[in-house]
């Protein structure tokens, strides 16, 4: 599976991507606000990855999991996914990651838009949310832009290098204006 945007190629995970995933996940500033730290292998990585994989042969799916790459080059810069709820709740949460040397650049914004955009339309999903570490003002900034309404704070709740982390949550409802792009 792979969706399009104006730069941007957002392509399904494979086994092949493991190393620049993992490379992703190594990064220190990447880790910031990530609840999964750093992996202390590639093995840990590939643990993490397994369930998106084994997820793409299910007959229904709860898990993506995607590459961000440049479509003018194919170079790998990010990593985004969905996790779906239960089919009565038609509900999906996103999330992506970027390399520091590719943040700044409105690519985020258009990965998180574009996500929107596929649980909308194809998944016909009736709300998508995002969580986000309040201190994360960059990540806040791309859910706003992407046309999210933050909905309240979940206290204490992301366990980040050992500490407990308040997280704002952050939803998108299918009649809500969203940009279609």
């Amino acid at each position: 599976m792979e969706l399009k945007t104006e730069r941007l190629i957002i392509r399904e995970v494979t086994w092949d991507d493991l190393n620049d995933i993992f490379i992703l996940e190594s990064s220190p500033e990447v880790d910031e606000y990530n609840t999964l730290g750093i992996p202390d292998n590639i093995n840990v990585t590939r643990e993490h990855l397994r369930p998106f994989i084994e997820d793409q042969k299910a007959e229904v799916r709860k898990k993506y999991s995607w590459t961000i790459r440049l479509q003018a080059t194919d170079e790998f810069i990010g990593h985004a996914g969905m996790t779906l709820t239960a089919d009565r709740f038609k509900m999906g949460e996103i999330w992506y990651n970027l390399m520091p040397s590719h943040w700044g650049n409105g690519y985020a914004t258009e990965v998180a838009k574009r996500l929107i955009r596929f649980g909308f339309e194809f998944l016909n999903l009736h709300r998508i949310e995002a969580g986000v570490a309040t201190e994360n003002k960059r990540s806040i900034k791309v859910l706003e832009k992407a046309g999210m309404t933050i909905e309240g704070i979940r206290r204490k709740i992301l366990p980040i290098r050992g500490n407990w982390v308040d997280n704002y949550h952050y939803a998108i409802l299918e009649d809500d204006p969203w940009d279609e792009a």
